[in-house]
């Protein structure tokens, strides 16, 4: 099999934008999906527990289970913005989202498991990168499909992500699934017309480089999907369609306690919502690149995570420095734009299965052990979050810790 190797003197960052190598980002999971092999990860048991196939057949891909002490729940929800017409939809359309929503969850075993993604949009992205469709072997997840809420007479605190680039809403459920497993309701959104998705009627739309969709119209999902979870902490159903929701999940959120998390252009975008929505009350960039460039003061924590957008680097730094309540820096040795979320663990796991060799790889996902990456991605977006959501000390966040040594915290 061919080798995948990055062209000398490329930048990772722009290669995993532009799709100038023969096969992207995208198109090396699912050759790995299309494979349906599973190749051992190191992470010391931590792997969810996927079945395995029928008989003769491959074994799935895996994810690491969360550290959490409740079981996880998930349900979809399609969600429509009749304020905001959507003129590619065509008309009397409107602006239209799936959204994921995962929580902590009680008597979950008998709910059978979620996939990393719907098949039909698996298909389409296998189709996508000239890759069968009739292969699609998804990771499982640790969430169960409609479990019950757990609740304990407290509302819960929520997180909303936000994906990067032609990406999914699926992409860190490492760290989605942490949170919830942590007590958190967590609304993972697909930004429509720049992801993979796929709507209850069967419309799967896959990203559309003719439509432009930058960081703040990412940002405009955000306070409209903010106002459904006050739907749900008042007792009603956001779906559009009507459908059930899992037992508890009505007036479960604490819309008083939201913060947003987002990855590369939703990283940028988590900013831009802080900015127009007061509700968000802390915000984590996984490496966002702050473009456009950010000229208002926000007044609520921030952390940012840097690799491939450090802060030493304009627009970064800007908006660093509109940045006037806690806020934090950190960075790994070893990692890069892709090392903290799924494709980390999946590229890891896929390199033997397409013939990538060690370098090409190490530009992919960097130097950092996949297990080390886990934990740093399990351990500070919940201590941040439990810092500035439920007001608990963190001593994680004050400085660097023994227990992760390749973590930098940059004054």
């Amino acid at each position: 099999m061919t080798s995948v190797a990055v062209p000398a003197g490329a930048d990772p960052r722009r290669l995993l934008t532009d799709g100038n190598l023969s096969l992207s980002r995208r198109g090396l999971i699912t050759a790995a999906l299309a494979a349906g092999i599973t190749v051992p990860l190191g992470l010391g048991g931590r792997a969810s527990a996927a079945p395995a196939a029928g008989p003769g057949g491959p074994p799935r891909l895996v994810l690491p289970l969360p550290t959490g002490p409740f079981p996880v729940g998930t349900v979809a929800l399609r969600l429509v913005d009749r304020s905001r017409p959507d003129p590619y939809a065509g008309p009397g359309r409107f602006r239209e989202l799936m959204v994921s929503v995962w929580y902590p969850a009680r008597d979950a075993a008998r709910y059978p498991r979620a996939q990393w993604m719907p098949e039909a949009s698996m298909r389409a992205l296998l189709a996508g990168n000239g890759l069968p469709g009739d292969a699609a072997l998804a990771p499982i997840t640790a969430g169960r499909l409609g479990a019950p809420v757990r609740r304990t007479g407290e509302r819960l605190p929520v997180v909303v992500f936000s994906h990067g680039a032609h990406d999914q809403r699926a992409s860190h459920t490492t760290v989605v699934q942490e949170l919830a497993s942590h007590g958190y309701v967590v609304l993972t959104v697909a930004h429509t017309y720049d992801t993979y998705v796929e709507f209850p009627d069967g419309r799967v739309l896959e990203p559309d480089r003719e439509i432009p969709m930058g960081s703040r119209d990412f940002a405009d999902d955000i306070p409209f999907v903010l106002d459904r979870v006050e739907d749900l902490a008042a007792g009603r159903n956001p779906d559009a369609d009507g459908r059930p929701l899992p037992a508890g999940l009505r007036g479960a959120p604490d819309p008083r306690s939201i913060g947003v998390f987002g990855a590369s252009k939703g990283a940028t975008a988590t900013v831009w919502a802080m900015l127009a929505d007061p509700r968000i009350r802390a915000g984590l960039s996984l490496d966002g690149p702050m473009e456009p460039r950010v000229e208002s003061d926000i007044d609520r924590p921030v952390m940012l995570v840097s690799a491939a957008y450090p802060r030493t680097e304009e627009p970064v730094a800007q908006a660093w420095s509109h940045l006037t309540g806690w806020r934090r820096n950190i960075e790994a040795d070893g990692a890069v734009h892709t090392s903290f979320g799924d494709y980390k663990v999946l590229l890891t796991q896929l390199a033997p299965i397409v013939g990538m060799s060690d370098e090409a790889l190490r530009d992919w996902v960097g130097t950092i052990p996949p297990a080390r990456a886990v934990r740093i991605q399990q351990a500070y977006p919940l201590a941040f979050f439990d810092q500035h959501l439920r007001h608990r000390r963190q001593r994680l966040l004050e400085g660097p810790s023994r227990a992760f040594p390749e973590v930098r915290f940059i004054p």
